[in-house]
């Protein structure tokens, strides 16, 4: 079993979900429901399954979800740019979370490359 606390990708995520969680505070009311709901969950995926991959018997297993944990890491990023087109981010909000979650793919595409390779 590995401590994912030390796994410097899921430190980076947990640190990006809460970011999340900070800037769709103002979502509106209206999307309570849908996309604030929608970005949270997908943004919380990815550490979510980073530490679920991190308690897998596997180095196979553990790639699966950090692979799953990238796909997270995709949808996020288009639903930035969906917030910020529809008003609810601002440009300076956008940029900077929109740089946090490219770094967070690279690096996970990283990790899983590491991973593989060492099945």
């Amino acid at each position: 079993m590995r401590d994912f606390k030390k796994i410097q990708v899921w430190q980076k995520a947990h640190t990006f979900v809460l970011a999340i969680y900070k800037a769709t505070e103002s979502f509106p009311d209206g999307e309570r429901f849908g996309l604030t709901s929608q970005i949270r969950r997908a943004a919380a995926s990815i550490p979510t399954n980073i530490a679920e991959g991190a308690g897998r018997d596997t180095q196979k297993e553990f790639a699966r979800f950090v692979q799953i944990a990238t796909g997270s890491a995709s949808e996020v990023e288009y639903q930035l740019l969906l917030s910020h087109e529809l008003g609810y981010l601002l440009t300076e909000q956008y940029a900077a979370l929109e740089t946090k979650i490219t770094e967070i793919q690279k690096m996970l595409h990283g990790f899983a490359k590491a991973l593989k390779s060492n099945v």
